[in-house]
């Protein structure tokens, strides 16, 4: 088995947590307001790994629910809000479960 030097692991302890840390800040949030019976933004693109805060400003309860069922947020009341991380890339469309008129699309690149 090999020694490691103090030179070396010393290197490597400043390069590791500062990988990390890219990998960590390149990812954001995004909302998705629910107001006036609709998504808006209906349709948002986004990177992997990032998350979308939906956020019901409605009187009315409403879910985002995906349409191939890989996400839901369950029911939300005015004023509640859920988040989701979408991690990998895809096209994901989605509906109100309650009032299926209201449609919107997560693009993940």
């Amino acid at each position: 088995m090999s020694q490691i030097s103090r030179r070396t692991l010393l290197k490597l302890s400043l390069v590791v947590p500062a990988a990390l840390l890219a990998t960590t800040a390149r990812a954001a949030t995004h909302q998705v307001t629910i107001v006036n019976m609709s998504f808006q933004p209906a349709n948002l693109t986004i990177a992997a790994g990032d998350t979308v805060v939906f956020a019901n400003q409605d009187n009315a309860p409403h879910t985002a629910t995906s349409d191939t069922v890989a996400f839901d947020t369950g029911r939300l009341t005015g004023g509640a809000s859920a988040q989701l991380t979408f991690p990998s890339a895809g096209e994901f469309a989605y509906h109100c479960d309650i009032h299926r008129m209201m449609k919107g699309t997560i693009t993940v690149s």
